[in-house]
């Protein structure tokens, strides 16, 4: 089955509020998937959320998924994205646009004048964006935040 409503509702597009800084521990040795160490368990510094996931915070938004639609990708309805409206899109990175009214999520890719959006679901069909269609590229994303299963 073919889905064509893949669409962010504005409500999940949140802008970040630069200031506020939450600094977590960091361990100083990486998670084993085996054995626990005793030894491995020595904080080497506090790191903060914003350091690692914001490159610039004044152009910076998160923005909550609402479909399935890049589930190729592992980013699945619910996910927030850490996008940066700074960054140029490239041929082949995922990015947030503006298309027809409604804001989605694909990866973008450039064939002479015509950009097309692809899902990473194949039960979305390819988007193909012609010169003087109502499209912009809201940002790009740089980070995933998901929820384990």
């Amino acid at each position: 089955m073919i889905v064509l409503n893949d669409r962010i509702r504005i409500d999940d597009i949140r802008r970040i509020v630069p200031g506020i800084r939450l600094k977590i521990p960091l361990f100083s040795s990486y998670v084993a998937a085996g054995f626990p160490s005793p030894a491995e368990n020595y904080i080497e510094k506090v790191c903060d959320l914003n350091d690692l996931c914001i490159l610039n915070a004044e152009a910076t938004y998160f923005v909550r998924v609402g479909s399935d639609s890049m589930s190729g990708d592992r980013i699945e309805a619910g996910d927030i994205l850490v996008v940066d409206c700074s960054l140029e899109p490239v041929g082949g990175r995922i990015v947030v646009v503006w298309l027809n009214g409604d804001h989605v999520v694909k990866r973008i890719r450039f064939a002479g004048e015509m950009i097309v959006l692809e899902s990473s679901n194949p039960k979305y069909l390819p988007i193909y964006v012609h010169p003087g269609e109502d499209f912009k590229v809201f940002g790009v994303v740089t980070r995933v935040i998901m929820k384990p299963v």
